[in-house]
């Protein structure tokens, strides 16, 4: 059985060379391809019960990017995955792209074998992203939060620790020999300042900040 890829990307030679590349291979079938995100979104709206296992996309194209091209498919058809190829590292989009849901991130200085092996690993149901990507997206994520423990008091990571491990207001005030009034107060300014919206954000925090032993 064929595996159906669609490709998006606006520089001309490498998107022939793209096609050239998974054309060799006896169980991949390019079905379709544009130059922009935008013929993309609309091939696929009109093409609601067309197979199509994998888009690969570049970030950078005129209309609709990659980003929004990528939310547009895991929205309307989560069956299908999908592969950024990019000259772009940079954190903010790779983080973008994580939180919604991309199956693969590769460089455009990739040669063919990681291509295809991300390719092979994205179409058996895994995720592939090279190594560069994942150093410089793990060094951003471990930075950013080390940024966070250090913008937080000492005072506020004990009242985030106890309210993560799910103590009463009035349990962590009786545990720091506070009032409950000032556990109120420090519980709101870690919402601000964590910039989440309730105790279920605050304990995803904690947890993700490593306070909790």
């Amino acid at each position: 059985m064929k595996h159906n890829i669609i490709l998006a990307d606006d520089h001309k030679l490498f998107l022939e060379g793209l096609i050239k590349l998974i054309e060799k291979e006896a169980d991949l079938h390019v079905l379709y391809y544009a130059h922009n995100g935008k013929l993309i979104m609309n091939y696929l709206d009109q093409h609601p019960d067309q197979q199509v296992d994998l888009v690969i996309t570049d970030i950078s194209m005129p209309d609709v990017n990659g980003i929004v091209l990528n939310n547009h498919i895991k929205e309307t058809r989560p069956e299908i995955s999908t592969l950024v190829v990019s000259m772009h590292t940079d954190n903010n989009m790779i983080d973008a792209l994580i939180q919604q849901d991309v199956d693969g991130y590769i460089s455009k200085n990739a040669d063919s074998d990681e291509l295809l092996a991300a390719i092979k690993a994205i179409l058996k149901g895994g995720k592939y992203f090279s190594e560069a990507i994942k150093q410089d997206y793990m060094n951003s994520v471990f930075n950013k939060e080390k940024e966070t423990l250090e913008m937080l008091t000492s005072r506020e990571k004990d009242v985030l620790k106890l309210i993560a491990e799910e103590y009463t207001t009035q349990e962590i005030a009786d545990k720091l020999f506070l009032s409950k009034h000032t556990i109120e107060s420090y519980r709101k300014t870690l919402i601000l300042k964590l910039k989440v919206r309730n105790l279920a954000g605050l304990t995803r925090y904690a947890v993700k900040l490593g306070l909790l032993s």
